[in-house]
């Protein structure tokens, strides 16, 4: 399995969400590997999307989009649930990241089924908190360098059929941009 160098990530983040569709997350816990295969994700950029973290200026939260791509930005919302995105950009771009909104679970089901308390396959990791909640994505992992063998990275994976287009999710700026891309398997 080949990690996802950080030459992966040094596009164009519109470019590089969809990309990540079909590639694989690892998220290692003690000895246990559970993994999903990515299949939703958003491009947030910079200054030209006032819908994006690093629209404004550099925050405590938002700071890791600014730095190194390849790198895990996980950030807390609704003061309860914690989302993945992985920073990407053009080198001429100051911030940009993807979030990962979705993955179709792979190794490892029956502890993201622990880790949501037990639902279902279809509910399972069909949400960017949800599959934060089924990989145990916290807070810890923040600036994580995805593109290094740890507890989070992400690999090859498979090759999409249909790449699906549409605005992004749960946003109220910037909805004409179509963002959002989504395969199914």
């Amino acid at each position: 399995m080949t990690i996802l160098p950080r030459e992966f990530y040094s596009k164009d983040t519109v470019t590089v969400a969809r990309n990540l569709l079909g590639k694989k997350i690892v998220r290692k816990i003690g000895r246990q590997e559970i993994s999903g295969i990515i299949t939703e994700t958003e491009a947030y950029r910079h200054k030209d999307d006032p819908a994006s973290h690093a629209f404004n200026k550099i925050t405590k939260r938002n700071k890791v989009m600014f730095e190194e791509v390849g790198l895990a930005y996980v950030y807390f919302t609704y003061g309860m649930y914690f989302c993945f995105n992985v920073v990407a950009r053009t080198p001429k771009k100051e911030a940009g990241a993807v979030l990962i909104r979705s993955i179709k679970p792979e190794k490892g089901i029956k502890i993201m089924q622990t880790n949501r308390g037990n639902v279902n396959l279809k509910n399972l990791s069909n949400g960017p908190a949800k599959l934060a909640q089924a990989l145990n994505i916290t807070k810890e992992h923040y600036g994580m360098d995805l593109t290094k063998k740890s507890k989070l990275y992400i690999s090859e994976g498979i090759k999409p059929k249909k790449i699906m287009t549409s605005p992004r999710i749960g946003i109220t700026k910037a909805t004409d941009k179509l963002w959002n891309f989504k395969i199914t398997i």
